[in-house]
């Protein structure tokens, strides 16, 4: 667990620095600028790059900062609260749900089962297409509802103040698109080193660690700023990191206890009498239970992985559709339960009742 452990704390600390830079914001801003009045397709941009963040680098935790200059969005084209929450936070999580090569879930889930890193990439993506396309009608229904008649809206009685929110202007400039053009051809050397060379998480910690790099020295930011911004990121992955070592723990205990073959015995004698896809709907379920005590998708994958996986060759199906359990029941439950810090802080930020989300998110949920 050690080398899983250093990849997400460098990761975190990665996406801090690129945070600090300020080119996330900048790009957003950039893009508002030039589609403010043509709203449906601003959405669907901005959507659609929120949800690659956290399908192929697992971004989550770093758009929290991002709400205010949603909420402003939403609030400048006519919308509610729930509707500029909406765009960063569910397509976040879809995102990350459908993850293509989303180093904390997928990455670590098929290492653990001892498959081909990033096998699968091209079913991912076009199950990530299905997936947003479904989520962004739904926004968009949505927000279509309220702007023509706002009495609609799940937050009716809110006045949608947002004065006391000063969210500091970036200008792109050439830096900006230097380090996003950077960071996105490292990231695509990073994944055909994996399949082609054989590269694990000691190689991709340095891949990522030479985008930072570069992203420190084209926006010229300060040793001391940027030391500062990798160590906030790394703090933000501590609790991700201690589940995944306590994780280990556990499953120490069940393999020298013999309490993990009790329990793949008795998974596999309750799921052997069902057909195959109803089994995968089984274990589909059981890791989305399992996400509300383990919100962590790094560490529900060291908890669950070492028993999914030799669970899912005694019930005769892939390895790799246990991974995808897992990567969806982890991800999608995410905009729903109350044990996730990211929505617990993003409602926090947007001033979202949690009732009143949940009654705007089941039914896409479901």
């Amino acid at each position: 667990s050690a080398d899983i452990i250093f990849f997400i704390f460098i990761i975190g600390g990665v996406l801090g620095v690129l945070q600090r830079t300020g080119m996330v914001i900048a790009v957003i801003q950039k893009l508002l600028a030039l589609l403010g009045e043509r709203t449906i397709l601003l959405t669907v941009i901005l959507m659609v790059l929120i949800a690659i963040g956290g399908s192929t680098l697992g971004m989550g935790e770093e758009f929290i900062p991002l709400v205010p200059l949603f909420l402003i969005i939403s609030k400048e084209m006519g919308y509610d609260r729930i509707f500029g929450l909406a765009i960063v936070m569910v397509a976040a999580d879809v995102g990350f749900a459908a993850a293509t090569t989303n180093p904390f879930t997928v990455n670590v889930a098929q290492g653990i089962a001892e498959l081909t890193i990033n096998g699968t990439v091209p079913f991912r993506v076009l199950f990530l297409a299905a997936i947003l396309t479904m989520t962004i009608f739904y926004v968009l229904r949505y927000g279509a509802k309220v702007k023509k008649d706002p009495s609609k809206s799940l937050m009716k009685d809110d006045d949608f103040e947002i004065s006391h929110i000063d969210f500091e202007k970036i200008e792109l400039t050439n830096a900006h698109i230097f380090t996003l053009v950077s960071s996105i051809l490292i990231f695509i050397a990073i994944l055909w080193s994996v399949n082609s060379l054989g590269w694990w998480m000691a190689e991709m910690s340095g891949g990522f660690i030479l985008m930072a790099i570069i992203a420190v020295v084209v926006s010229k930011l300060p040793v001391d700023e940027a030391v500062k911004a990798f160590i906030k990121g790394m703090e933000e992955m501590v609790v991700a990191a201690m589940v995944v070592g306590f994780a280990r723990g556990i499953q120490v205990v069940l393999n020298d206890g013999q309490i993990l073959d009790t329990l793949i015995f008795s998974a596999a004698s309750i799921l052997k009498n069902f057909p195959n896809y109803i089994a995968a709907e089984g274990m589909l379920l059981f890791q989305t239970t399992l996400n509300f005590l383990i919100p962590s998708g790094s560490g529900q994958a060291a908890v669950t992985m070492p028993l999914m996986a030799p669970l899912s060759d005694v019930l005769g199906i892939s390895r790799q559709t246990a991974v995808f359990a897992f990567t969806c029941g982890d991800g999608f439950s995410n905009t729903i339960i109350p044990t996730s810090g990211v929505l617990m802080a993003m409602l926090s930020l947007a001033g979202i009742p949690y009732t009143t989300w949940l009654r705007f998110m089941v039914p896409l949920f479901l």
